[in-house]
Parts: structure tokens; sequence; C-alpha cells
């Protein structure tokens, strides 16, 4: 392994890592990846991946064995130790939850009595959210299948994440209140902004310019010169559109424009009206301003 690699530490498996490697490769750093091994080096031989429990990430890197990880933001809180958030990512999304029976009376965290057993894999997090509402309760760290403790009787009620709640409903039980929410997020080692400051930056500004293209849409049309005006009104893009003539066509132009993705739809339609032909639209993998 490469000593002057820039160290990223990633999860290994599940949705998370799949999100992460996407996000590289369209951020440009382009992997080849061995299922047969923990590590892989990006072909500019500018990073090394290293693949291990996401659970474990945090303490990698704050403990310098790793410069930077990917990791939810609930792992970080749970993991308690000290690292830097350098970006949030718009992947792994989820809130942490109280939830407790369907049957029960209980409506709100801060309601619930004194001695009641919490299931949990977060317990740190947890006991933290109990301790603020001076509540004393008995917290049983799970690993797994957390839904299914009240059901057995090993707890009243649990702590745990949920995206849209579907599992929850399904095992019969009801949220009371949230705890926090939680994003997919680039941690760093402490002080590496302070002694790399040149590498972070280069490895952020690539995986921003993949976040941002996201949200865009390339779009070209031929657009009648005269109603110019009116198409920079309504897409203004990151500046003003792009003007290109065309050969043997005094009364038309060319339009070069990044648009937010959510409306792309609707300036096709207003083009359209103003006499746009051949609307040609493209994804953008990165932007970089």
């Amino acid at each position: 392994m490469n000593e002057c690699c820039l160290k990223i530490a990633i999860p290994n498996k599940g949705r998370l890592s799949e999100d992460t490697l996407d996000l590289f490769r369209r951020a440009g750093l382009t992997i080849t990846k061995n299922d047969r091994k923990l590590y892989a080096t990006t072909q500019d031989g500018n990073y090394t991946l290293i693949f291990v429990r996401t659970q474990d990430i945090p303490n990698f890197v704050s403990d310098g064995v790793m410069d930077l990880g990917v990791t939810g933001q609930d792992i970080v809180a749970e993991s308690n130790v000290s690292v830097d958030e350098i970006l949030e990512l718009n992947f792994g999304s989820c809130r942490m939850v109280v939830a407790a029976r369907e049957d029960s009376s209980v409506n709100r965290a801060e309601d619930l009595p004194d001695g009641v057993k919490i299931a949990t894999s977060f317990p740190t997090i947890a006991k933290n959210y109990f301790d603020s509402l001076n509540k004393k309760v008995q917290i049983i760290e799970v690993c797994g299948a957390t839904e299914i403790t009240p059901k057995l009787g090993l707890s009243d009620v649990i702590v745990d994440i949920t995206s849209s709640g579907s599992t929850l409903q399904t095992n019969n039980l009801k949220i009371i209140s949230e705890i926090m929410t939680s994003k997919a997020t680039i941690i760093a080692r402490p002080d590496f902004k302070n002694e790399e400051p040149g590498k972070l930056e280069s490895f952020v500004r690539a995986i921003k310019s993949a976040l941002d293209a996201e949200e865009k849409k390339y779009l070209m049309a031929n657009i009648p010169k005269s109603v110019l005006g009116e198409v920079k009104r309504i897409l203004p893009g990151l500046k003003s559109p792009t003007v290109v003539g065309l050969l043997d066509n005094d009364d038309e132009v060319a339009i070069h424009v990044v648009v937010s993705k959510k409306n792309i739809y609707e300036n096709v339609d207003r083009l359209k009206q103003l006499g746009a032909t051949g609307i040609l639209i493209m994804t953008v993998d990165q932007m970089i301003p």
C-alpha cells in the first residue's frame, strides 16, 4: 500500500458501501474492487480504500489508522470518539427513534416510567437520550432484530434506526419520539485538515462535484434568436445560457444550459412554447463552479 495515498475507510458491504463506491466512481475515483481483498487503490494511485465494518470506521479514523472514512452520522454518535465531520452526503438517510407497542398508552418518551427496559443496538445514544430526560432506564444491548424484542418480552420499548417506519409497523410498534436524524457522512481524523489541507481539499472538491451534479441536467436546444431574452429569464443556468451560432442559419442559435433536475420538464415545456427544437437532455457527472 502506497503510504503517500490518502487512506479512506468505507463500509465493506450493504447499501451504504454500494452508494459510496458509486459516488466515488462518479467523482472520478476509478476503482477496481476485488472481493477477496480488503483494500483497493484508485487508478491514479492517489487514494487507497479500505473495506471494513461500518461500525468500526469512526475508531479507525479517530485512532489515525485511516485519514478519512465514510459512515453514518448515527454510527459516529454511537462511537463517541473524536473525529471531524467533513461533508454530509445525500444518501443513507434514516431516523433514530424510540418505539413502543402499538397498544401502549404511552405516546411520548417523556411519559415512560422509570425502570423501563430499552432494547437497542445503540446503547450510548439511548443512554444519553434518556439521561437528558432524567429517566432511569435499563438498557439491553442487542446486535440485531431489535423490533422483535418487545414481542418476546425482552424489552418494553426499543431505540433503533428507521427509514420509512414500515418494519416497525410490521412488528406492531409505533414511534413515540425521535432522537436524531442521520445521513452518510465523510469524517476525518482529528487535525487532518490542518496537516494535509491540499489532499483534503482535492478530495472534497471531487466528491462535491459529483454530489452537486446529481441535482442537475445539461440541456441543449435550438432556439429562435428573437426569444433569447426570454430564454435567459427562465433558464439562467449557472450564470447565463451558453449561446452557439448555427451553420447557415441566421435566425436560430443553439443554447447550452445547466438546469435543476426537478424543473427539467417544466423548462422543456417553456422552451417548446418559445419555438425550441432539437432539445437534448443529458446527465451531468461532475460540476465544479
